[in-house]
């Protein structure tokens, strides 16, 4: 499922018009971004939880050419799924 797709479904299943649809989702991911850009976290109780995790510097290679690089230390998001969501699934 791609972006438009969730909109329709939201839409459709909150009886709202697809730009009210795509505004709440657009608010609920920039929420999101702040909170984990902030080094915060964002718990929905039963869905999941996002969180921000550092991963370190690192030796990889070049599968082209076998040479050795140096990978940088950055912060990647992560999500964790609720025990509901995992129940389901």
């Amino acid at each position: 499922m791609n972006k438009a797709e969730l909109i329709a479904k939201v839409a459709d299943d909150a009886g709202v018009t697809k730009t009210q649809a795509n505004a709440a989702l657009d608010s609920f991911i920039e929420a999101v971004t702040k909170t984990l850009k902030g080094g915060g976290k964002v718990t929905l109780v039963g869905f999941g939880t996002f969180t921000v995790s550092k991963r370190k510097a690192r030796k990889g290679r070049n599968p082209q050419t076998g040479e050795e690089i140096n990978i940088k230390a950055r912060k990647v998001a992560r999500f964790k799924a609720g025990k509901e969501l995992a129940a389901k699934l």
